[in-house]
């Protein structure tokens, strides 16, 4: 309430009236300004582009994909997260299991801790391996034959054998993976990493999604969601095809600043429903969406373009065969993606849980590492040879393993006890292999790692201290590690 007294009010001095000015003088004067908007643009265009200023941590005013100050330096600037949905095998791939082939046909013996498993056949009997192993590169790290093109930059990647998760489905695990909780309803690891460092290019997505196929991701898109935080970090999925941004082309006869006509009136109208809706981020986020669409017609046609890369480096990738299109396609626009500033990208192979071998694992998996191994392989030499390794971390994985145990006679099923990711670039360690599971590979034993042990992880090798990331939700102080989690120090070169 006021305190002042009502009656001073008649006493106050009128403000001083300006004398009506005549068109001459109101052009001389308002002339003047025409420079100073160009330079406000200039200067803005130079704030983006220049360090940042704003400092990452609890950021309460409205969403801004301002670049901002990481907590320490970083060692990556962006990430490639493979995602490898459906659950690769870890025990046909990179962590070989003697004792599983010896013990084959026979049950779960009586020493290792029982499971409840998906399908529930928990007294199935062990299922040997198939595969053929070797040890490759200078540091000797075991790949089986199933990955023949991986096993050739073995001395580029750090395999972690020992991770571990929560969820035993695909949806709530999918989920786990990407947002730390096998529940609906928080941001994804992308998501946190767009609040917290931003964008250092404004005519790009700082948050980009690649599906290798025509698919639904277990979970759709919440996986790439930003739950209780503003809608504006939320990631962008990109199309398969020729045209993986629609209606990017203007329409013939329709001009830029026609367009740009079209995007103020729509914003106006927008903003005037914004008033009273604070709450509701989805209105500020449209609003942002439409100006960045504007900026994306001028920029993004060239960054999806894949027409001006080399013969040799499309047949590197695999875009000459049918069965690597998809991932290769994905992979070659994941690097130039971030060759252009975006912070986070996230390619999805077997987009649809193909990877999900209940039965006949032979047959899945043979044709699940063909579509993807070469253009993994290839995306690492890519990024090394253009000097981009060293600042982009690479981050392959799926939602959880598979089981030493048998389903329907020839398939494995659900297993988030013990499975295997790999780190590449970006500080990451090179030549290195972390953890163990058990002698069957069914629980990782030495140096386990939990998800939020992972997302600590890369959040940390760019810059960004888990525990210092908040966002205040109803009042709570909400982290992407759910006030869990620790930074897994041997995955660190």
């Amino acid at each position: 309430m006021s305190t002042e007294n009502p009656g001073e009010n008649r006493f106050r001095t009128l403000p001083h009236r300006v004398p009506a000015l005549s068109r001459r003088d109101f052009l001389l004067r308002g002339g003047g300004g025409f420079g100073a908007i160009a330079l406000a643009d200039l200067l803005q265009a130079d704030r983006l582009s220049a360090a940042p200023a704003e400092s990452t941590g609890a950021i309460d005013e409205a969403p801004s994909l301002a670049p901002r100050r990481p907590h320490h330096r970083p060692t990556a600037k962006s990430v490639i997260f493979l995602f490898i949905e459906g659950g690769p095998s870890h025990s046909d791939l990179f962590d070989p299991k003697p004792e599983l082939n010896r013990l084959a046909g026979k049950p779960l013996p009586a020493g290792f801790k029982p499971v409840l498993t998906a399908m529930g056949e928990t007294n199935a009997p062990l299922l040997a391996c198939r595969r053929q192993w070797k040890r490759h590169g200078e540091s000797g790290i075991w790949v089986s034959d199933w990955l023949p093109h991986t096993a050739e930059i073995v001395d580029d990647i750090t395999v972690l054998r020992s991770c571990w998760a929560d969820g035993l489905n695909h949806v709530g695990s999918v989920c786990q993976m990407n947002t730390g909780s096998v529940l609906a309803g928080r941001p994804s690891l992308g998501s946190w990493v767009t609040y917290g460092l931003g964008t250092v290019n404004q005519s790009l997505p700082s948050y980009v999604v690649l599906l290798d196929r025509n698919g639904t991701v277990a979970g759709g898109p919440r996986n790439w969601g930003t739950g209780f935080m503003p809608a504006t970090y939320q990631g962008t999925e990109l199309r398969g095809g020729d045209e993986p941004i629609a209606n990017l082309k203007l329409p013939d006869g329709f001009t830029r600043g026609r367009q740009r006509s079209k995007i103020d009136f729509l914003n106006d109208l927008n903003r005037r429903h914004r008033d009273g809706r604070e709450h509701a981020s989805e209105l500020e986020a449209r609003i942002a969406t439409y100006e960045l669409a504007f900026r994306m017609q001028s920029e993004a046609p060239e960054a999806v373009d894949l027409s001006g890369e080399s013969e040799r480096t499309l047949e590197a990738y695999g875009l000459d065969r049918e069965e690597t299109l998809g991932m290769g396609r994905a992979c070659l626009l994941a690097r130039r993606l971030v060759e252009r500033g975006v912070r986070f990208v996230q390619v999805y192979s077997g987009a649809g849980a193909k990877w999900d071998a209940h039965d006949n694992i032979e047959k899945n998996h043979t044709e699940m590492c063909q579509s993807m191994d070469r253009p993994v392989a290839a995306l690492i030499r890519d990024l090394k040879q253009r000097g981009l390794l060293d600042e982009t971390l690479v981050v392959w994985g799926g939602e959880f393993g598979r089981t030493p145990m048998s389903e329907k006679g020839d398939g494995r099923d659900h297993n988030p006890w013990g499975f295997t990711m790999w780190f590449a670039g970006g500080g990451a360690a090179r030549g290195r292999v972390i953890g163990t599971t058990d002698e069957i590979g069914l629980h990782a034993v030495d140096d386990r790692a939990h998800v939020h042990d992972i997302h600590a992880t890369i959040l940390h090798l760019l810059g960004v201290d888990h525990e210092q990331l908040t966002y205040i939700h109803n009042g709570r102080p909400e982290r992407a590690t759910m006030n869990e989690g620790r930074v897994i120090h041997k995955v660190l070169a």
